[in-house]
């Protein structure tokens, strides 16, 4: 079974490069956000491949003038993992680490794009994710972070938006997670009985930030790290001792993050009274009921939607995952920095630290 991928020297079993061990959900992922600095325009994009399903899929969002406009696709891949093009969505690796380009070819949607990032500083390594439920490995992978600058432009219903300004954050995961149809036998437990997961990457004009904790019901970290990256490659990791955090009372959405990263300190507060600074990660595929990661939707077929930013949506599946743009205040040996980014945020069942409580029951 060779593929285009057999003439890179990237293999790391004695397997063609089609193979990717023997888990039915492994998968290889990419994801894109970017944003003006008034909000005015966010947009969002993903594509995934899961070898063993033989699935390729993708989505572009872009949340304008209160809705957002939703583009996703999805292919049979026949094997060929380095053909990054599902319908009119393609990335294309310019520079590897560097540079990436994101193409939207016309399409039945109002949107189209043709857009670069070009990345701020190193990619940060998350730590590794292994997460099981009993017995049964739920989640083992890998993801690199990096911040970066936007060029290019997007069309939305005819209209031409330069993007050169935009600000954003790309990551790359692969591994193991669920992915695909439901299992005919998931664990006893259920496949998702708790899941708390922040996720802020952060730009300012001189500085990067990043901060993420995956924690138990309990509220204890099971994984989580804190980096402040002042460019030119000066890292500097910190692990605060707590999370400082607060919720809009009524529902699970965070109203504001405190942080102490040993030198200083970092204060996050979402845009979150605004519905139109709000991202429904539902957009891109997560937690979707029909446009799930890795489902079979045929040899190609491609859909796009529009919803409305509503301000009190609904809590369930495809509202409780959202990416929130954000204010940022990082403080460093005195001296103040003011800088943007997201909170990216999924929170079902309890966190005892927060005081949530319930698969959904809302914050007081």
């Amino acid at each position: 079974m060779l593929t285009k991928g057999d003439d890179y020297p990237l293999h790391q079993t004695p397997e063609p490069m089609a193979v990717s061990g023997g888990n039915r959900n492994f998968y290889d992922r990419y994801f894109f956000n970017g944003y003006s600095a008034d909000g005015s325009i966010f947009f969002a994009a993903a594509l995934g491949v899961y070898p063993q399903l033989d699935i390729m899929d993708a989505a572009f969002c872009v949340s304008i003038d209160g809705t957002q406009h939703n583009l996703r696709a999805s292919k049979r891949m026949t094997s060929e993992r380095l053909d990054l093009n599902v319908g009119p969505i393609t990335i294309e690796i310019v520079e590897p680490l560097q540079q990436l380009r994101l193409i939207i070819s016309e399409n039945d949607s109002a949107v189209s794009a043709d857009i670069t990032l070009t990345t701020r500083h190193n990619p940060i390594e998350e730590p590794r994710f292994i997460r099981r439920e009993g017995p049964r490995l739920m989640m083992d992978y890998t993801r690199l972070t990096q911040n970066g600058d936007w060029s290019g432009s997007i069309t939305v219903d005819g209209q031409g938006i330069d993007v050169a300004g935009c600000r954003g954050t790309r990551d790359r995961s692969w591994g193991i997670r669920p992915v695909g149809a439901s299992e005919s036998q998931p664990p006893p437990a259920g496949g998702f009985p708790q899941f708390w997961w922040l996720w802020t990457p952060l730009n300012f004009d001189n500085h990067c930030c990043f901060f993420h904790s995956n924690d138990d019901g309990d509220g204890i970290p099971w994984n989580r790290r804190g980096v402040v990256d002042a460019m030119g490659g000066n890292a500097t990791e910190f692990e605060p001792v707590n999370i400082d955090l607060s919720y809009h009372s009524g529902t699970r959405r965070i109203a504001q993050v405190n942080l102490d990263i040993g030198n200083g300190s970092l204060s996050i507060t979402p845009r979150s009274g605004d519905a139109k600074r709000t991202f429904y990660m539902s957009g891109l595929g997560y937690m979707h009921p029909q446009w799930g990661h890795g489902m079979d939707h045929g040899g190609l077929e491609v859909t796009h939607d529009v919803i409305t930013l509503n301000p009190e949506p609904p809590m369930d599946m495809t509202t409780i995952h959202i990416q929130a743009l954000s204010d940022a205040l990082l403080t460093v040996n005195g001296t103040e920095y003011q800088g943007i980014g997201v909170v990216e945020q999924l929170f079902v069942g309890p966190h005892e630290t927060s005081g949530l409580t319930g698969a959904m029951d809302a914050a007081r």
